[in-house]
C-alpha cells in the first residue's frame, strides 16, 4: 500500500512540474539567450526547453496533448523578436483549447498582437526608442501586463536582450514564482473590457 501511495504521489508531482517553452528569433542564432535561459530555469527543477519559432504550431499541438493527457503544472512561454510574436500566437491558439498561459514572457516584439484572455500574466521587454513595442490586452483579458521599457540601459540592444543577465534574473524568478499547480480558464467567454496595462 505505501509502494501505490508514493508512486501516486511521484506521478503528481511529476504532472505538475512547470513547463517552459522558449522560442528563439529569426534564423535561431541571435537568440542564444533562449538557450541560456532554459539551461538556468531547468537547473532551478523547471521543465525548460529552447525552440526554433517556426516550430510553434507544432509545439502547441504538444502541449494539447499534454494537457489532454493529464500534465497540470504551470505553463510559461517566452520568445526572442520573431519568437515575441509567436509565443502570442501560440497563446491565442491555446485560447481555443481552453488552456491558460501561467507566464507570457516577451522580449522586443514587433507589430505584435494583443494579449489573449488565457494569458494570467505577461511580461514585456522593449525599448522606447529602440526596438520593440509595448503590449496591448486583448478584448476579455483580465491578467497583469507589464510592459517594461529597458531603453536606459545602453547595454541592451535587440540582439542583446535576451542575453542580459537582469532581464534574465527577472525572468527566472518569475518563473520560478509561479504556483506550482498553474492555473485554470475561468470558461467566460463573454468579452471585457481590458485590463489597464501596468508599466
Amino acid at each position: 500500500m505505501a509502494a501505490i501511495f508514493i508512486g501516486l504521489l511521484s506521478c503528481s508531482f511529476a504532472q505538475a512540474e512547470t513547463r517552459v517553452y522558449l522560442l528563439r528569433g529569426w534564423f535561431g542564432v541571435f537568440s542564444t539567450g533562449m538557450d541560456e535561459l532554459a539551461a538556468a530555469l531547468n537547473a532551478q527543477g523547471a521543465k525548460a526547453e529552447a525552440i526554433g519559432h517556426l516550430s510553434w504550431k507544432a509545439t502547441v499541438s504538444k502541449i494539447v496533448q499534454s494537457r489532454t493527457g493529464g500534465k497540470t503544472g504551470p505553463l510559461v512561454l517566452v520568445g526572442h523578436s520573431q519568437g515575441a510574436n509567436n509565443v502570442i500566437e501560440m497563446a491565442r491558439s491555446l485560447e481555443t483549447h481552453k488552456i491558460a498561459v501561467d507566464l507570457l514572457v516577451t522580449l522586443a516584439p514587433f507589430m505584435q498582437d494583443p494579449i489573449p484572455p488565457n494569458v494570467v500574466r505577461a511580461m514585456n521587454y522593449y525599448q522606447n526608442p529602440g526596438w520593440g513595442a509595448p503590449l496591448t490586452p486583448g478584448r476579455g483579458f483580465q491578467g497583469k501586463l507589464s510592459n517594461i521599457d529597458v531603453a536606459s540601459d545602453v547595454k541592451i540592444t535587440h540582439i542583446t536582450i535576451d542575453k542580459s543577465a537582469k532581464v534574465q534574473a527577472e525572468i527566472v524568478r518569475a518563473v520560478m514564482a509561479l504556483p506550482k499547480e498553474g492555473s485554470k480558464p475561468s470558461g467566460d467567454t463573454q468579452p471585457r473590457e481590458p485590463a489597464p496595462a501596468a508599466r
